[in-house]
């Protein structure tokens, strides 16, 4: 077997590259911090070719057919009329569903739960995770694919570390389908609706429903409101019902009543009728705050980064999965028959920073209307 690989974080893009890793002949182990895994926590997405190929690769090419599809976009006006629409049929995959695939792909005692890396330190010709119940494990290599509050990151890029907060956060729901009134439905459902307005923006559409059942009735209606707040208010929205202040999001359930209501309230003042209905029936409605992250560096020593680790673009780019997918691969590809692992992850970061630095800066134009 090959050199040993910790990859630190346990979500697709940790499973991509731990999947990949393993099907080449590593001894990879992933180390992930939830203690109840994290099914169930996804909605849709929109898949691109990485997506696609990493699909093809495993064998998977099923997955991509078991999405929702959007058969047109329509942009509506405060009314609720429908000022444009343009037939671009897209398909939404599940996220559950492609995280589901992936993890069954992985034996079971090489994806560890309740462990919640606290640092990384380069050590000799490799690396060292420090975990919160006072353990350490060394590898060869350690990727961390931890996501945007990564803390494997801190060891490749030090201070320069920390994703920059652009301006506005998203309330997000995920509606069963038939909660959703009959009104509503009629305008939003099989379709991608947008509706823009000064330094705000909401859209929707269908997603797969929790157990990836694609069928009428079995779906959920996925919307995502692009909200500007100034520092100090985003302080307020961040801030738990237990009275944390949350770093990038806050999870269904955990949003204060009262920044809930406000929310309510604004949407059936400021959204056309579908899209207040479509919020409004949304219960356990979430947040997350939008931040820009380009590293120094990507690698360092034994140390890699990929995914939202590596580099953070705002969502409206729908790239996220794929970039990551395109991570695993680079990895894969570069460590494969690698006599020099320096080397071998010198290669990764050459072909894969540029591309991070893309997608992060169109991004960044893409949300320009907002900030």
């Amino acid at each position: 077997m090959g050199p040993r690989i910790l990859v630190v974080g346990g979500s697709i893009g940790g499973l991509f590259a731990a999947v990949l890793l393993h099907r080449a002949g590593f001894d990879v182990t992933v180390t992930e911090r939830s203690r109840h895994g994290l099914e169930g926590r996804g909605a849709g997405l929109v898949a691109q070719e990485e997506v696609f190929a990493i699909l093809r690769e495993v064998g998977f090419e099923h997955v991509a057919r078991m999405g929702v599809v959007a058969r047109e976009r329509i942009y509506l006006d405060q009314a609720g009329g429908i000022i444009h629409r343009q037939q671009m049929p897209q398909a939404q995959l599940s996220w559950d569903l492609l995280f589901r695939s992936f993890r069954e792909l992985l034996p079971a005692e090489r994806y560890q739960t309740g462990q919640q890396a606290v640092a990384v330190e380069r050590e000799g010709d490799g690396a060292r995770v420090l975990y919160a119940d006072g353990s350490a494990e060394q590898a060869d290599i350690v990727i961390g694919a931890d996501g945007i509050g990564s803390v494997v990151r801190t060891a490749v890029a030090g201070g320069s570390s920390r994703p920059a907060y652009v301006g506005y956060a998203t309330w997000r729901g995920l509606v069963p389908e038939s909660a959703v009134p009959r009104s509503a439905a009629h305008q939003l459902f099989d379709r991608f609706a947008f509706y823009e307005m000064p330094q705000s923006q909401i859209l929707g559409y269908l997603v797969a429903g929790a157990d990836g059942g694609i069928e009428k009735g079995r779906r959920r209606y996925n919307w995502v409101w692009y909200r500007h707040y100034s520092a100090d208010a985003l302080e307020a929205v961040l801030t738990d019902i237990d009275g944390e202040r949350r770093p990038f999001s806050v999870a269904p359930g955990r949003v204060r009543p009262e920044m809930v209501a406000e929310m309510r309230g604004d949407a059936e003042r400021l959204l056309p009728p579908s899209f207040a209905a479509a919020v409004l029936a949304e219960q356990q409605p979430f947040l997350h705050a939008i931040f820009d992250y380009a590293p120094p560096r990507m690698v360092a020593g034994r140390i890699a980064l990929m995914g939202d680790a590596a580099f953070v673009a705002r969502p409206h780019t729908a790239m996220g999965v794929a970039k990551a997918a395109g991570d695993a691969f680079a990895l894969r590809d570069a460590l494969r028959g690698a006599s020099d692992l320096d080397a071998a992850l010198e290669a990764y970061e050459a072909e894969r920073a540029p591309v991070g630095r893309s997608i992060v800066a169109y991004g960044k134009r893409l949300g320009q209307s907002l900030d």
